[in-house]
């Protein structure tokens, strides 16, 4: 058995292209669902997997998210002086106080893999750690997904990636894992192939944005040689890893993911989280049904 997961690294260094004008001025992580940014349901999934220390890869042009974990003094002050105390909660619950942010730049956007090697030094290399990408927001309330590949990956004493069964048509926008069934919802990892034709895929199981990963990744992605665009790919240290016989699960997570990558993606996360809202369902279903 391994060490638990204490540590999660959060890549948000991207641009948000896909929503411009809106990401000219607001971080991607930052849009909103309902009330609530993309940012916070990633970290609050960390921290229900046992994270108290977060580590934000960022560039240097991007302080929103700090800026929204950090103390707002004179909000918070006029909301105390105001009696609202359920905003005031609100407000300051962002953070919880055992967590700790920590906010490290990537000088220059090199890929996945290269913005995880720059959490290196908070991270080390002697213990486990968790990868969340925000763009993929995965909905269980009960037992988030990272908290799910944090037990196996404990008690398997093995790296945990996370996946999901995508239509066979569509195995050409992911990572593929070629796994070995190993009873319940995971699975060996024997290969991973990029982006394969749906006649090529070993599989339908297609790699989304969570992992846990033990910390010689880290050894292994300064080992990683830069692909086209010369970006370092967090694919090709694991594959690494698998063949220096490190082991490494596929997982299907319980829950419901959403890639609010795209706008569609963002869309079907709000209305869902509407439809769980008391207040906002019955106005979702009624704008639902016009013609």
């Amino acid at each position: 058995m391994s060490k638990p997961l204490r540590k999660v690294v959060f890549p948000v260094a991207g641009l948000g292209t896909r929503f411009l004008p809106a990401t000219k001025a607001v971080a991607k992580e930052m849009l909103p669902v309902l009330d609530r940014p993309l940012i916070q349901y990633a970290v609050d999934e960390a921290v229900d997997a046992g994270a108290d220390t977060l580590v934000f890869v960022t560039n240097r042009y991007k302080h929103a998210i700090a800026d929204y974990f950090d103390k707002a003094y004179e909000l918070e002050a006029k909301l105390e002086e105001k009696g609202k105390e359920d905003l005031l909660a609100q407000v300051q619950g962002t953070l919880p106080k055992h967590v700790r942010a920590i906010f490290v730049t990537q000088p220059e956007a090199l890929g996945l893999g290269h913005a995880v090697l720059c959490a290196r030094p908070v991270i080390g290399d002697d213990e486990p750690f968790g990868i969340v990408l925000p763009d993929d927001l995965i909905w269980n309330p009960a037992r988030g997904a990272l908290r799910q590949m944090a037990e196996l990956a404990e008690a398997e004493n093995a790296g945990v990636i996370a996946v999901e069964e995508v239509p066979p048509e569509d195995t050409d926008k992911y990572g593929i894992v070629d796994a070995e069934a190993t009873g319940g919802r995971s699975a060996r990892i024997r290969n991973m192939v990029e982006k394969p034709k749906p006649a090529e895929a070993p599989s339908n199981l297609a790699v989304v944005g969570r992992y846990v990963l033990p910390g010689r990744i880290f050894r292994l992605l300064e080992e990683t040689r830069p692909g086209a665009g010369g970006e370092i790919q967090l694919t090709d240290a694991i594959e690494s890893l698998i063949g220096e016989q490190g082991k490494v699960l596929a997982y299907r997570f319980e829950g419901i993911r959403f890639d609010c990558g795209n706008k569609a993606g963002l869309v079907r996360a709000t209305m869902h989280m509407a439809l769980q809202d008391p207040k906002l369902a019955p106005i979702v279903r009624e704008y639902a049904a016009r013609p």
